[in-house]
């Protein structure tokens, strides 16, 4: 084996044999305090973030009613995601998550090409997380007056400590992050289904199916709208694959995440496609707008005093959840590349809670970069920055995927043992969703502006990913030969 990953003890003489799992150096020091409860909830909060409370507005005035199907389709491969990611997860739980797998399955350059993908993405992210929790706090009187810098540096700050106390404090955020978010839904949802079935007036119209056969039909601008939105949407499911990094750090993985990663589908079919279908229904598609929440825009047509008040106070949780499991997920991603050398020796230091607070703090420290660029460059050059977290998720997913793949290959040869709890219809499932995945970069390119600019800097991505292996690979390599001693 070429890394870190040790293979288990060997079994004594006379007993039965059984391919041996590679045991990740990195999963070490961790403390199993993330219960049932937690995972559950991280689950859903990876699941539902400001793509559907803030984003699904502009997308709506743009697709119509037919946004619902780029939902489920997107929602669909994003469960074959997370699904195959629980599938690893059981056969070796692994704070590492995707990084070990690739690792064991690709070597140590797959390792690093998914670890440094996966901090693009939220390094990025963290940015635009920071930026949009100080925007949002400026709606409230009391905050107007108050600088957006430091009303960043407030969010992250709250965040930051939360993380770097224990993981148990992580989890309780993350646990009422999500609760707030879903009852939000669950609000609007049943209001939602009220105001049909009653026919309640909304600003002046009447919902019911009507409000979408009067006005274009499910595909009011032809399927092409749809299609070009499917890139975006996408990036709304990033961090589905959050509860597979918990793993590490959960007593019996084995019972808590088979249940955690299945409830995915429900609630995707729930509260992301139903909430659209409903938004579809109470109001015509051209009465929503960009940079405006759809559910905001419902209550006051309905005249509900404080309503925008509430849900830019969701909004703002889903951007504070949104930063809690960035830092979360990069500060033990960034541990496991670190012990095996492809990441910064400081990004593998734990304190004395059994947090990697060094990965933690690189991660902030490009947060507390963002607001810098966010106040001195033009929108449109920082939009280009947050579009680089979408090739960050397109290539963690991706490489996912791919050990999957690998994996079902070597379980095909006998090499290893499939857990129970499998990813359905394997090896056409991985091959797929990987066909998707590479669809999304081709729409990203089709749809024009910041998208195609950015997968333009592809190339540019990729070489500094070369260069980088480069820098490392004698220190990766010390660390193998150390490990294999």
């Amino acid at each position: 084996m070429s890394d870190r990953t040790s293979t288990a003890a060997r079994p004594s003489a006379g007993a039965p044999t059984a391919p041996s799992r590679p045991v990740d150096a990195g999963d070490a020091g961790y403390r199993k305090d993330l219960k049932s409860r937690h995972v559950n909830m991280i689950a859903i909060g990876g699941a539902i973030g400001t793509g559907l409370f803030l984003g699904a507005g502009g997308r709506m005035a743009d697709a119509g009613p037919s946004l619902f199907i780029a939902y489920a389709v997107c929602g669909a491969f994003a469960f074959f995601v997370v699904r195959a990611l629980g599938e690893l997860v059981l056969y070796r739980p692994s704070s590492g998550a995707f990084v070990s797998y690739a690792r064991e399955f690709m070597g140590e350059k797959g390792a690093y090409t998914a670890g440094w993908l996966y901090f693009l993405n939220w390094s990025t992210t963290a940015i635009a997380d920071i930026t949009a929790a100080a925007t949002y706090a400026h709606f409230w009187a009391m905050f107007s007056s108050v600088p957006q810098w430091i009303l960043a540096l407030i969010a992250l700050a709250v965040v930051l400590t939360a993380n770097l106390i224990s993981v148990k404090y992580f989890g309780e955020m993350e646990f009422w992050f999500a609760i707030i978010k879903v009852a939000a839904l669950v609000s609007f949802m049943l209001v939602g289904i009220f105001l049909i079935v009653t026919r309640h007036d909304i600003g002046g119209h009447t919902p019911g199916l009507a409000t979408i056969t009067d006005n274009g039909g499910i595909f009011p601008g032809g399927m092409m709208p749809m299609l070009l939105l499917v890139q975006g949407v996408v990036f709304a499911y990033a961090s589905v694959e959050l509860c597979g990094v918990a793993a590490g750090e959960t007593e019996n993985p084995e019972k808590i995440m088979p249940k955690a990663i299945n409830s995915i589908m429900w609630r995707v079919g729930l509260f992301y496609v139903g909430s659209v279908v409903l938004l579809a229904l109470l109001l015509p598609h051209t009465a929503y707008s960009a940079g405006r929440s759809p559910f905001v825009t419902v209550f006051e047509k309905l005249g509900v005093p404080g309503a925008a008040g509430v849900m830019n106070l969701v909004v703002l949780t889903a951007a504070l959840s949104s930063l809690n499991s960035g830092l979360y997920s990069t500060g033990r991603i960034l541990r496991s590349m670190s012990l095996s050398g492809s990441a910064p020796r400081f990004t593998g230091v734990m304190n004395k809670g059994g947090v990697p607070y060094g990965g933690i703090l690189l991660t902030a420290g490009f947060g507390v970069l963002g607001v810098v660029l966010n106040y001195v460059m033009p929108g449109e050059a920082f939009e280009l920055v947050v579009n680089f977290a979408s090739i960050g998720i397109l290539g963690t997913w991706a490489m996912i995927m791919i050990c999957s793949l690998l994996f079902w290959r070597r379980a095909a040869d006998g090499r290893v043992t499939r857990p129970g709890y499998r990813l359905p219809w394997a090896p056409y499932t991985q091959i797929v969703t990987l066909c998707f995945l590479a669809a999304v970069v081709v729409l990203m390119w089709l749809d024009g502006g910041v998208g195609r600019t950015t997968v333009a800097c592809l190339p540019l991505i990729a070489a500094a990913l070369v260069g980088g292996w480069f820098l490392v690979r004698r220190r990766v390599r010390a660390v193998a030969e150390t490990h294999r001693d």
